[in-house]
């Protein structure tokens, strides 16, 4: 709990740089590249988190894998300092809220949507524009296929479920069974 604390300081720190300088949206794939390459590689996450090595060897792969990147000074400045600090070690964490947080400076949200069979790219542009006038914010979806709900959609933004599937009509009629209603 307290690593998010630290990680969401972190991001919101790059993000209130990003936002006076403009370049919010730079940072934000420049850090993200970044991080999905160290998931990534393993050993390049080794070589550079793992405090059984010598912290200046760490440092020196750091440094050289940042100029091969040519990231941007804000970025590179910021990397060493959660080197410096012993942070590095949560650049996921700090990605991961800093991705919300640039999604909510513009007025993004992203939301998962399950269906039982394959949906048209008409259909799924109609939901997305039905969720965007819901929510206020443009959407952006990420579809996927579950044919375990029978039919119908299940929707998620954040902490709002829109659950339209056939299974869950199903429990429901059953426990109402249940109950005797």
């Amino acid at each position: 709990m307290k690593n998010l604390a630290i990680a969401r300081r972190y991001a919101k720190a790059l993000l209130l740089i990003g936002k006076a300088d403009g370049q919010a949206e730079t940072y934000r794939e420049e850090l993200d590249g970044f991080s999905i390459l160290i998931a990534k590689e393993k050993k390049l996450e080794q070589a550079i988190c793992n405090p059984l090595y010598d912290a200046a060897g760490r440092k020196k792969v750091l440094q050289a894998l940042v100029e091969r990147l040519e990231l941007s000074r804000i970025v590179k400045t910021f990397l060493f300092l959660l080197f410096d600090k012993g942070r590095i070690g949560f650049l996921n964490n700090i990605n991961d809220f800093y991705q919300k947080m640039a999604d909510e400076l513009k007025g993004v949200a992203r939301a998962s949507l399950v269906s039982a069979t394959e949906l048209s790219e008409e259909t799924v542009e109609k939901i997305s524009i039905a969720l965007s006038k819901k929510t206020g914010k443009e959407i952006v979806l990420d579809v996927r296929q579950d044919p375990g709900l029978i039919g119908g959609i299940v929707t998620r933004i954040g902490d709002l479920v829109l659950d339209g599937s056939i299974k869950t009509q199903l429990i429901n009629m059953r426990e109402s069974l249940k109950r005797g209603e």
